[in-house]
């Protein structure tokens, strides 16, 4: 598959350009003192991961339960024992970063917690109906704003103690969004993981995710804060946003720059 995976990439990077001016603008602007041989060479490591992201979906649809386990691992789980015991569900803060679906599809197995993976449905609702299917066939449970809300209140009231990923780089609302400077420019991220964490007070924790090698991925937990009701606004996520900042500076070919992340500008209010 990898090498459906290398035409894939040269496909949409030479020939359908896919998002290719919008890729090249986003790194220009979130690297000004990078080269431009530096920027195109960035670009072409994105696609030869995006081309693999691409074909690790495909394989997504059918890999067993132990070739997940074995291709997504948790190096410090054992950090979550004392607030299980505790029947204290956690929130887990990533973002597009790496592979993501592989911890959607495997998060109701990382840990002893109930996996909820919070996302955004797709416009397709018959595509966004199948593809939710074989994310949740492993016990994950996925849920969308429309019932979110209601998703935390009842396992608080069952006292299930539940771990929601939440990816927060991607906002849709710049009113709702927590604005900070981000690679060099005003930013909105997504404030839901802070929001429902005072809520509730459920501590928080950052996973960043590696790529060892192609189709395998280690992540780690970070904590973030165990009393989030005792943090000023917005502390919660602007260290999940200079978390993030620091890891795409360090390898910034494995986000997800085709997406138009500035296209909204901050609220003047």
């Amino acid at each position: 598959m990898y090498g459906i995976s290398n035409g894939l990439s040269f496909l949409l990077n030479h020939v359908l350009k896919y998002r290719k001016k919008i890729v090249i603008q986003n790194l220009t602007n979130a690297f000004p003192n990078r080269s431009q041989k530096e920027i195109k060479t960035i670009t072409n490591q994105f696609y030869d991961h995006l081309a693999d992201i691409f074909v690790e979906g495909v394989k997504n649809l059918s890999l067993s339960k132990k070739q997940v386990m074995e291709r997504y691992i948790c190096t410090n789980p054992e950090i979550l024992t004392s607030y299980f015991e505790r029947k204290k569900s956690i929130i887990l803060v990533s973002s597009h970063y790496n592979n993501w679906e592989y911890m959607v599809l495997s998060l109701d197995m990382q840990f002893k917690y109930h996996g909820v993976g919070v996302g955004k449905p797709l416009s397709d609702k018959w595509f966004d109906q199948v593809l939710n299917r074989y994310r949740q066939r492993y016990g994950t449970e996925v849920v969308f704003a429309s019932n979110v809300r209601e998703t935390f209140e009842t396992y608080e009231n069952q006292q299930l103690p539940t771990a929601y990923m939440m990816l927060f780089d991607q906002s849709h609302s710049p009113e709702k969004s927590y604005w900070t400077t981000f690679l060099h420019q005003d930013t909105g991220f997504i404030f839901g993981p802070e929001y429902f964490a005072k809520k509730y007070d459920f501590p928080v924790f950052y996973y960043n995710v590696r790529k060892v090698k192609r189709g395998y991925y280690e992540f780690d937990l970070t904590p973030i804060s165990e009393h989030p009701n005792q943090v000023p606004h917005g502390e919660i996520t602007q260290t999940c946003v200079n978390i993030l900042e620091q890891t795409i500076n360090e390898k910034p070919q494995y986000w997800l720059w085709s997406h138009r992340r500035w296209k909204h500008k901050r609220p003047e209010n």
